[in-house]
């Protein structure tokens, strides 16, 4: 009973919460606009990322490179073969994919900190081609001149407000596939491998092959994240994929809490919010990102929608233990 009324009220908070998403930005500014198609856009990338460290349990820091792999793939096709939408987001999240595909069979048998080197000389290696094949990604310069896509019907993605409608349909598609994923047995053998990846192979799993499919998976959302980010920035460079971008999408996930998908999604938010704010007043942004990793390490280990629920859960335990108290205001042992 208490978990239908869980699942209840997060339903009806993620209701009101897409409400509020589409009722409002009409009313904002096309500065706060903006900043919200920012947000939905590393939303789906910080879900992306939890499929791995929220749900397998395994630290990526070579996340970004995915991103900024298709945000190339969109900068290339559209800027210089004015190739259409369609190839351009099915390119953008093919060649992500495979590249998973080939690095997965050594990330899949590892684990720890070996899996975490891995990914981040990935990372490293992918950053290296974009920064130093000059000729096809225009090295430190980067490729400008990306125009919003074309989707064929006539709505005018040129406009902030109709592309941040575009971006929130995005957002919510990924949210929902992303919750079957996790919801799914395969997702429920993700979290099985993050308690006890012995016990699972005891079990007859092939765990290596569950993380091999989840690393592809984390891919395949990172690239249409990116896809979009291509589209949305008009410009791509070296810098959107290097460590301090995979370093910022990790702290995304830790602080809006790991395994959830909705919490990384309010930490890409509360994120990207300061990075803009705080980066009007100071260019030390990155001290600014440690404090913020520090704090929460300290004080929201398991981050901030675990540390919600958990209180929540408290107050409801509570308030059910207060309806079972006797005439004389003593608790009776009835909750069990």
């Amino acid at each position: 009973m208490k978990d239908l009324l869980s699942s209840k009220s997060k339903i009806a908070g993620m209701i009101l919460a897409v409400l509020i998403l589409m009722v409002l930005p009409p009313f904002y500014s096309s500065y706060w606009v903006t900043l919200l198609t920012q947000m939905l856009i590393f939303a789906v990338l910080a879900m992306s990322l939890d499929i791995l460290l929220g749900y397998t349990g395994l630290s990526s820091f070579g996340h970004a490179g995915f991103f900024g792999v298709a945000g190339y793939v969109v900068a290339i096709l559209s800027t210089r073969y004015q190739t259409g939408f369609l190839i351009c987001f099915i390119s953008g999240v093919f060649l992500p994919v495979f590249i998973s595909m080939i690095f997965g069979f050594l990330v899949a048998h590892a684990a720890g900190v070996y899996f975490l080197i891995i990914t981040l000389a990935l990372g490293m290696v992918l950053w290296g081609l974009a920064f130093r094949w000059v000729s096809m990604t225009g090295g430190d310069n980067g490729i400008a001149g990306i125009l919003r896509p074309d989707i064929g019907i006539p709505v005018l993605l040129k406009d902030p407000l109709t592309f941040y409608y575009f971006i929130l349909l995005f957002f919510l598609i990924s949210l929902i596939l992303m919750t079957v994923l996790v919801r799914s047995p395969f997702g429920h053998s993700l979290k099985g491998i993050r308690e006890s990846e012995s016990r699972m192979r005891v079990l007859g799993y092939h765990s290596w092959l569950h993380k091999y499919l989840g690393y592809v998976a984390a891919a395949a959302f990172a690239g249409a994240a990116g896809v979009f980010w291509a589209y949305f920035n008009g410009f791509i460079s070296p810098f959107d994929m290097d460590l301090n971008a995979s370093i910022e999408i990790v702290l995304m996930v830790i602080l809006g809490g790991p395994g959830t998908l909705i919490g990384p999604a309010l930490g890409a938010g509360i994120i990207i919010f300061l990075k803009n704010f705080i980066s009007a007043y100071t260019q030390r942004w990155l001290l600014i990102l440690g404090t913020i990793y520090i704090l929460t390490i300290l004080y929201a280990p398991q981050g901030l929608m675990n540390l919600l629920q958990s209180r929540l859960k408290r107050r409801r335990k509570d308030a059910c233990e207060k309806t079972w108290m006797d005439e004389d205001g003593r608790f009776e042992n009835r909750t069990g």
